[in-house]
């Protein structure tokens, strides 16, 4: 049996595009030939990977466990193709990296840009994730380094320390607990919550925190990124809790005071997320070593949960 990368990439621009004819596009062939194409595939494997309709195409279960192994086999050729032009001229190559906006926001574009300056033939792919989509990414292939918040989500992966962030309370200039110095979670509940969208690492932990107390967060609207929550905190639809590092970039331009939050579970740990060191392709390892060099975690042990 001989399976074409061709046909591999295909299938999973399908999937990943939930679609034959944009996936065709992707791939920069015609529809006709992307539909004939996995016909052969399911022809050369014998198993049904979709079931067709007069409402399109939907995945089998095959078609799920084969996404995971074609997209092994395609990053290791091209892990391959890689690391052979690295003999030619330099360091070049490509990362597939998933974050979440804690560390997009507050750490990512200065440690890219000079890591990139470095490596100036090296492309990073960046995509922001919530947590947990990071560790299912990392583990299922779709990407070679991710960065989350620390914790186990059932993954086969391996996490190294990264970074710490501080979780802080924003609110309006002229809110009642603007005067405050420091803040207890219990101190906000009263408040509209101004919160991040559901599933998101600090939604969550709001969630549980506030259970713990047995007063229901008063979320009155939720966002999906920091600076939109920050505009919302400043037009007085509530208050907002946030990373520091986060906040401070639209401080200065909004009319916001941030007060620490005076609990033990606001001090958070970050941590980088692949597969296991070993995996690592030249380019993935070097942005790590970058990455854990700049956060000063280059010698903490890994740990695997």
């Amino acid at each position: 049996m001989k399976l074409d990368p061709v046909s591999l990439r295909l299938f999973v621009a399908v999937m990943e595009e939930s679609a034959i004819a944009r996936a065709a596009a992707r791939e920069h062939i015609a529809a006709s030939a992307a539909s004939r194409r996995l016909a052969e595939l399911e022809d050369t494997l014998q198993v049904e990977l979709f079931n067709r309709s007069n409402r399109g195409t939907e995945p089998t279960p095959a078609a799920f466990a084969l996404l995971h192994l074609a997209r092994g086999v395609l990053n290791d050729l091209d892990g391959i193709a890689t690391q052979m032009r690295d003999y030619g001229a330099g360091v070049r190559g490509h990362v597939r990296v998933v974050a979440n906006i804690s560390a997009i926001t507050q750490f990512l574009p200065a440690e890219l840009q000079s890591f990139m300056a470095a490596h100036p033939q090296v492309q990073v792919q960046l995509q922001e994730q919530i947590s947990t989509s990071v560790a299912h990414s990392v583990a299922e292939n779709a990407a070679d380094v991710g960065i989350l918040n620390h914790g186990s989500y059932g993954e086969e992966v391996t996490l190294l320390p990264y970074r710490e962030d501080e979780l802080v309370v924003a609110v309006p200039a002229s809110h009642a607990l603007a005067r405050r110095r420091s803040l207890r979670f219990a101190d906000i509940l009263p408040f509209d919550i101004v919160g991040m969208h559901p599933g998101s690492a600090i939604n969550n932990l709001l969630m549980r925190h506030a259970s713990e107390h047995e007063i229901p967060l008063k979320l009155r609207i939720q966002v999906t990124s920091y600076d939109a929550q920050c505009l919302m905190v400043s037009a007085g639809l509530g208050v907002g809790i946030l990373p520091l590092g986060s906040a401070q970039i639209y401080r200065g331009a909004l009319a916001l005071r941030t007060i620490p939050l005076a609990e033990p579970w606001a001090k958070r740990k970050l941590s980088l997320c692949v597969r296991s060191l070993e995996s690592l392709s030249g380019v993935a390892r070097l942005l790590v070593d970058h990455l854990r060099a700049g956060s000063g975690a280059g010698n903490n042990a890994v740990s695997k949960p």
